[in-house]
């Protein structure tokens, strides 16, 4: 739902996706390759590892590039949605590749801190390092031009790793360096600080990946950005009940409740809802569907109900609110939704009991039907 640099269409967000992965395939295979030969050559158990980082993020490469592929083939009878999701799902598997990799690690590190071996260096080994932390550098500024050009998390992620990659390279250059100098035989530990970066990323990359199949929360910079579009509208009285959900990077869906005043005829309240949907759209990249509440607003015992439970509500809790409130039945029902905020201490059946107390004694003898919200974003 962020804002993107350039307007693409899917086929050319899928190729800016495919370059990126291609260039991450070719220069996680040149690391690998380089730094496996000299770590075969000096013995280093934490080039050696570092190696293998490497050859797992060759193969998310390789992932990434399946990802946006898949990912790419449109709408189906049985995916509907289309297949963007895919792209959680590669990334999904590169934190487990990840994870893996470094509980191997910290196996190896571990029994090399128990049994430490002499390593041979030679100025070819901080050549190759260098070399790394250049390319891992640059790989992670094309991965991020990229991510922000096409709204990729997936490549955000991996971004991320090529710059965390940058880091651990050099620790493995000072462990070399101080190995060289002074004699020390600090491989084995610097190799296990390094196991535990890698698992440390692989179970965040993880947990992240798992939270965007779950459906997570959007951020509050995206629904204060819907939140300043609604409030654009001076045709409706107000909004509440918010829901965000996606299926891919760039297929993001909402609904909302919108309230206007009683007196408009169908086709003009459908006119502004249909306004608010493309607007939505075309400047957010949302589909969102609007529901549709009128409200009384000329009606004085309405003013007069509402005005009394708005009373109650404040008085009642920090942070409650009301909202679709409906005299129903001839005037004997009073249908309303109470927003509930996590910090509030009362069970729902606690504060309904609250409720039907004060309602009865300050605003008369009515029939309630209250439903408490709780996972809405916009109230």
């Amino acid at each position: 739902m962020a804002k993107k640099q350039e307007i693409l269409t899917p086929r050319q967000r899928t190729k800016k996706g495919i370059l990126a992965g291609t260039l991450g395939l070719i220069s996680n295979l040149i690391l690998f390759l380089s730094k496996f030969m000299i770590g075969l050559i000096s013995g280093s158990v934490s080039i050696m590892a570092d190696a293998i980082n490497s050859l797992s993020d060759t193969a998310s490469s390789v992932l990434t590039l399946i990802g946006f592929k898949i990912a790419a083939k449109p709408a189906d009878p049985e995916h509907p949605y289309g297949h963007e999701r895919f792209e959680y799902i590669s990334g999904l598997f590169v934190s487990i590749i990840i994870t893996y990799v470094g509980f191997q690690f910290l196996q190896s590190s571990v029994e090399k801190i128990i049994h430490p071996e002499n390593i041979y260096l030679s100025p070819i080994v901080f050549l190759v390092l260098v070399f790394s932390i250049l390319l891992k550098f640059f790989q992670g500024r094309m991965y991020l031009k990229i991510a922000t050009t096409i709204d990729s998390e997936a490549l955000v992620a991996t971004a991320k790793d090529s710059y965390n990659d940058v880091f651990t390279t050099l620790a493995v250059l000072i462990s070399a360096g101080v190995e060289w100098l002074t004699d020390w035989r600090v491989d084995g530990y610097i190799g296990f600080l390094l196991a535990l970066y890698i698992l440390y990323s692989g179970i965040m990359m993880l947990r992240e990946f798992v939270y965007e199949l779950l459906g997570s929360r959007p951020t509050p910079q995206q629904v204060k950005e819907m939140e300043k579009h609604l409030n654009n509208y001076s045709e409706i009285l107000g909004y509440h009940d918010l829901l965000v959900h996606n299926y891919g990077p760039s297929k993001h869906f909402a609904s909302v409740h919108i309230e206007v005043d009683d007196r408009l005829n169908l086709n003009q309240a459908h006119k502004i809802m249909d306004q608010i949907e493309k607007d939505f759209k075309k400047s957010l990249d949302v589909e969102l569907v609007c529901h549709l509440d009128p409200v009384p607003i000329e009606n004085e015992n309405y003013r007069k109900i509402l005005k009394g439970l708005i009373e109650i509500i404040d008085e009642t809790g920090n942070g409650l609110k009301i909202h679709d409130l409906r005299i129903m039945h001839q005037g004997t029902v009073l249908q309303f939704d109470v927003v509930v905020p996590e910090s509030f201490s009362l069970s729902d059946e606690e504060l309904e009991r609250m409720l039907r107390t004060q309602i009865e004694k300050r605003i008369g003898n009515y029939h309630l039907d209250i439903t408490f919200d709780h996972n809405y974003l916009l109230y």
